[in-house]
Parts: C-alpha cells; structure tokens; sequence
C-alpha cells in the first residue's frame, strides 16, 4: 500500500466490509482516545485539521483518473468527521477535568449523530457531497461532525440541565 492509500483507508479500515464508513467511524473512536489520552483533550482539534489536510491530499491522489470521486475505501473524511463530532466531548474533559470516559454518553451520541448525518446527507453535508471533487468528499464529512457536535451538545445541556 503506498502513503496515500493508506491515509485514505485509514491504514486499511476502509478495505473492510460491510459498510466501511462505519468502519471508520469506529476506528477513529480509540485513535481519538489515544490522542486525548496521550496529549490531552484539546489537541484533538488540530489533529483534526492535520487529518483534513492530509486526507483531502490523499483523496485527490488516490481518485485521480477515476470516473468515482469517492470510492467507499476512502474513509479518512469519516475519521476527521467523527473526530469533529467528538469535539464538544473533548472540550467538556477539558473544562471538567472528568476522565474521557466518564463523558461515555457522548461518545455513544457523537458516533450515532455522525452516522446519521453522513448517511442522511441532508442540507450542507449533502451540498458538499454534490461538489463532485475531493475537496467534498471531505467537507460533506466535516459538515455531518459539525451537525453531530451541534447534537451531542444540545443532548448534554439538556442531559446537565434537566437531570441534575
């Protein structure tokens, strides 16, 4: 595999199959772990632009040619997207102090509303998806993790607001 096939699956997730968004998806789940644990919460937030520069190379690299502008092996856009998702998560162990995994909820929520999202394809995400080049393979992911985000952060206030 060479270095922009393996961005652009994730180091191979998105060969998996059924359904290998949502391989992605999952696989982005432990990596943002990984980085919240290692460097701290907030710095999931450049590592995301970090994997949206790379990911939009490496899709442009690997699509070059083809009549397909998003071959579902390109997954990269799920990670960046499920890593947006995750971002108010992140920012609530950052303002708490709470361990990431106390904050499970919204990690159940930020992967089920990404999915949703990136499936359902609705208003910007589906816009971006309709852009025809790599740049909207990536943008329509970036878009269903905002919408996510915007989801996992009306279900805490209402969570935080209502239940305690």
């Amino acid at each position: 595999m060479k270095g922009a096939s393996v961005i652009a699956t994730f180091l191979g997730t998105g060969l998996m199959r059924p359904a290998p968004g949502t391989w992605g998806s999952l696989a982005a789940l432990p990596v943002a772990w990984a980085l919240m644990t290692l460097l701290g919460p907030l710095w999931l937030i450049p590592a995301a632009a970090f994997v949206f520069v790379a990911g939009w190379w490496a899709t442009v690299v690997e699509t070059r040619g083809q009549d397909d502008h998003d071959p579902s092996e390109i997954v990269i856009d799920e990670v960046v997207g499920q890593w947006i998702a995750l971002f108010p998560v992140a920012l609530g162990v950052a303002h708490t102090g709470a361990g990431l995994l106390d904050l499970w909820p919204g990690w159940i929520a930020a992967f089920l509303l990404f999915r949703l999202f990136d499936i359902w394809k609705p208003w910007l995400v589906g816009r971006a998806d309709r852009r025809g080049d790599a740049l909207g393979v990536m943008l329509d992911d970036v878009w269903a993790g905002v919408f996510a985000a915007i989801g996992v952060t009306v279900l805490a206030v209402v969570a935080h607001g209502v239940l305690m």
